[in-house]
């Protein structure tokens, strides 16, 4: 494992992970929540998350990130500026849960993706349910998704693979520790 990956998962074995009974977004109870908004918000750990996003997508083609709001947002814009300060030119955007009913009434915000090829990002995945979304509205925007990223893997590789979709994660619950 190299220096920022291994990095990287210290800050989330020590900032992100949370003992105790949780019920999870997707319904589902847990005794331990991994709180990846302490890394992807903390200006120590964020820089991290995008360089280690960057190199585990590195075998992919695409020019554009996001998901679905407020687990994807700071993931993509991690991955934007760790790919600026390589010289590479990535744009994010940001899929809204539900369209706008004023103003430009986007689903999507931030650059067009229409033709664009996509990575669709979250934080961490339990069911698949937010990054299908993300991917779903992606589509129906025009882009071509390459593939679906989280920083931790769950338990969404199934659903992702079910849905016909490369899945690539940095850690999963081996790597923190959980498994």
């Amino acid at each position: 494992m190299d220096e920022t990956r291994a990095a990287l998962l210290e800050q989330i074995k020590t900032k992100a992970v949370v003992h105790g009974k949780v019920t999870l977004s997707s319904g589902i109870e847990a005794d331990f929540y991994v709180d990846l908004r302490r890394i992807t918000l903390d200006g120590e750990a964020a820089p991290l998350v995008g360089q280690v996003m960057l190199d585990a997508t590195a075998h992919l083609d695409y020019d554009a990130v996001g998901g679905l709001t407020l687990g994807a947002d700071p993931v993509a814009a991690a991955m934007l500026h760790a790919a600026a300060a390589r010289g590479r030119h990535l744009y994010a955007f940001v899929v809204r849960k539900a369209g706008k009913a004023h103003g430009l009434q986007r689903r999507i915000e931030g650059p067009d993706v229409a033709g664009r090829r996509v990575l669709i990002v979250e934080d961490t995945s339990t069911t698949g349910g937010s990054p299908l979304t993300a991917v779903e509205a992606a589509r129906e925007a025009g882009a071509e998704v390459v593939a679906v990223a989280t920083i931790v893997e769950r338990s969404a590789a199934a659903a992702i693979d079910d849905a016909g979709l490369p899945y690539v994660y940095a850690y999963d619950l081996n790597d923190l520790e959980l498994a």
